[in-house]
């Protein structure tokens, strides 16, 4: 299996028909093992509530969407074990210690963390975690 850390703006395209949700869909798939930080929970939470405030979705459905998620394939590791990682990692690039958290867990299981965040991708993708980074439209 190819262990894969996936990030909140994936899993938003898994539930939400979304550009670049098809390519998003690629990642799950059994021979991948995906992995998180348990921010992600919290992240989900605010985009759902985000498109529930723009009247996207209803409140029902982002509850649904909720428990949706709880089946699908994602290990999740405590931020605790990451966080002193990610702070270095934020502090060195410059990035928040948000998206940061998914980069430490990429690096601490020599893997490739997959994005759908255009901005995130784009300032680290000549970086020096530049191989540690995968564009959610380049997975194959």
């Amino acid at each position: 299996m190819t262990p894969l850390v996936v990030d909140v703006s994936v899993v938003t395209k898994w539930l939400l028909p979304e550009l670049h949700s098809g390519a998003a869909r690629r990642v799950l798939t059994e021979a991948n093992d995906l992995l998180a930080p348990d921010l992600l929970w919290t992240e989900l939470g605010n985009v759902l509530w985000k498109r529930v405030r723009a009247g996207e979705i209803a409140a029902n459905d982002a509850r649904d969407l909720v428990q949706d998620f709880k089946r699908f394939p994602v290990s999740i590791t405590p931020s605790v074990l990451l966080i002193s990682a990610a702070l270095d990692i934020a502090m060195q690039l410059k990035r928040t210690v948000y998206d940061s958290l998914y980069l430490a867990l990429a690096m601490s299981r020599r893997c490739r963390l997959v994005t759908a965040d255009r901005r995130l991708y784009n300032s680290l993708k000549r970086g020096p975690l530049a191989l540690a980074l995968l564009w959610v439209e380049d997975v194959s």
